[in-house]
């Protein structure tokens, strides 16, 4: 049995209609993100990243190849990705999340427009994130390819993401064609704050 292993979705390939399409999550989630997977296992096998859970694997990165890298920021990329989706979402954050975001961005619609102008700053393929820095702050970073927060290689932005928007083409060209703008509009009809909210309330009690 492979160490590594493609989550279902908690909803069907439709259920995010009309904002993602049923054609391009199928394919996102069956192809792609499947390909992460099976690239993954390939990678690790032999090495000492066998050995060590995913988590271990990013805080730890730079000590792999970038086959690793690659891969093992794909699985747990697209992982948090489709947790945090959902046909019937939560669509504003409640509790001490929104205090922390208003603290932080001034207001949602500011944060808003950060992630969007992260995920169109970012050029060629990567991901928008909201994530919890070391101190319990919120910050927003694009990142190149696969990479993440959580990467050792990421020098100046390092933390745990608890929202993260796919901005590589196969996320949306099928229904948006080069239209990234639209595509960063549609997802927040799709965002689950309460997914957010919880990963959020994960972070911060792992730092008390």
């Amino acid at each position: 049995m492979n160490k590594f292993q493609l989550p279902e979705l908690p909803y069907a390939y439709e259920a995010l209609e009309p904002y993602f399409d049923q054609e391009t999550m199928r394919i996102h989630h069956q192809r792609h993100h499947q390909a992460y997977v099976d690239n993954l296992n390939r990678a690790v096998e032999g090495t000492a990243a066998a050995d060590i859970d995913l988590l271990d694997i990013l805080t730890k990165v730079s000590q792999y190849s970038p086959a690793i890298r690659n891969n093992a920021g794909g699985h747990y990329n697209h992982s948090l990705f489709w947790q945090l989706l959902s046909g019937k979402p939560q669509v504003e954050p409640k509790g001490k999340l929104v205090d922390e975001i208003n603290a932080a961005f001034g207001s949602l619609d500011e944060l808003k427009s950060g992630i969007k102008n992260a995920g169109l700053g970012q050029f060629g393929s990567g991901w928008a994130w909201l994530y919890v820095k070391h101190n319990g702050a919120l910050g927003i970073v694009a990142t190149p390819n696969q990479d993440n927060p959580l990467m050792d290689t990421q020098l100046t932005s390092r933390g745990v993401p608890i929202l993260g928007v796919d901005v590589w083409e196969h996320a949306y060209y099928l229904k948006y064609q080069n239209r990234r703008a639209d595509y960063l509009e549609a997802f927040w009809s799709v965002l689950d704050w309460s997914a957010v909210e919880k990963k959020y309330e994960e972070v911060i009690n792992t730092l008390v």
